[in-house]
């Protein structure tokens, strides 16, 4: 007799929760209206910022996902998830994230997860969909900033992994990128998207510290222009944030065990 639903979700959970250097992650089992509470050594708690998030019943790590609306996303003031608040020259991170990707007349980037403001140069690290830059479109791309601001040179930040493949929509794929210092990584399904000189990518000098004032934790959107924006649109079925950047092995066994 196989798993129901509810076992099968709790089981890639717990393969979630058993990777060491996690810091929060989210399951998105709460209804519209309610924080998301992150499981993991950190519960922070994840609140909406522009009207209830409605759920699906269409999840990954349970029956449900969030299904996030254009112009909807969740924050998490930086004051109140300060093991979130990876900098310095040493720092490592992996944002991870399981997405069904929607259909929208917006063709802008969008933003999963990260310490990302670029109205305040207060830029870290997020992950994000369909960057535009460098000749990408559509694909997973890890944003990593030592300076906070754009990219000596340019008018933006210039600096991330970016993969090869569009990532396909209306179907479940497990998105993540990893920083260990040296070279941000982009992976699609628990596989390396490779791609010439940006993924990897090499970057040095580790991650911006934004201090007291720095950014906010911020899921399905990022701060620019002096207001919200980069909105993603779709359902949101998990998603792990690690102190550290996972191997490209144990990427791929998480994508096996959330995605089977």
């Amino acid at each position: 007799m196989g798993m129901t639903s509810a076992e099968r979700g709790q089981a890639r959970a717990q393969a979630v929760l058993e990777r060491p250097g996690l810091i929060s992650f989210w399951d998105f089992q709460e209804g519209a209206g309610e924080e998301r509470v992150a499981q993991g050594p950190h519960p922070y708690r994840l609140r909406e910022m522009a009207g209830p998030v409605e759920r699906a019943e269409d999840g990954v790590f349970g029956p449900y996902a969030a299904d996030v609306a254009f112009g909807q996303w969740f924050s998490i003031p930086r004051a109140a998830c300060p093991a979130l608040d990876l900098h310095g020259p040493e720092a490592q991170v992996t944002v991870a994230a399981w997405v069904h990707w929607g259909e929208s007349d917006y063709k802008g980037c969008e933003a999963i997860a990260g310490q990302w403001d670029e109205s305040r140069k207060m830029r870290q690290y997020c992950l994000f969909l369909n960057l535009r830059i460098w000749d990408s479109a559509e694909q997973v791309c890890g944003h990593v900033s030592s300076v906070g601001g754009p990219t000596p040179g340019y008018k933006y930040c210039m600096d991330s992994a970016i993969g090869a493949t569009p990532v396909p929509r209306g179907e479940w794929h497990f998105v993540a990128f990893t920083y260990d210092g040296k070279e941000a990584r982009a992976y699609l399904d628990g596989r390396l998207d490779a791609r010439e000189t940006y993924n990897p990518y090499r970057y040095e000098g580790g991650l911006f510290d934004g201090g007291a004032e720095g950014a906010d934790f911020t899921v399905c959107a990022v701060d620019r222009s002096g207001e919200p924006g980069n909105f993603y649109t779709g359902l949101l079925g998990g998603l792990a944030v690690f102190e550290r950047a996972l191997g490209a092995d144990e990427l791929r066994e998480l994508a096996a065990a959330t995605r089977e």
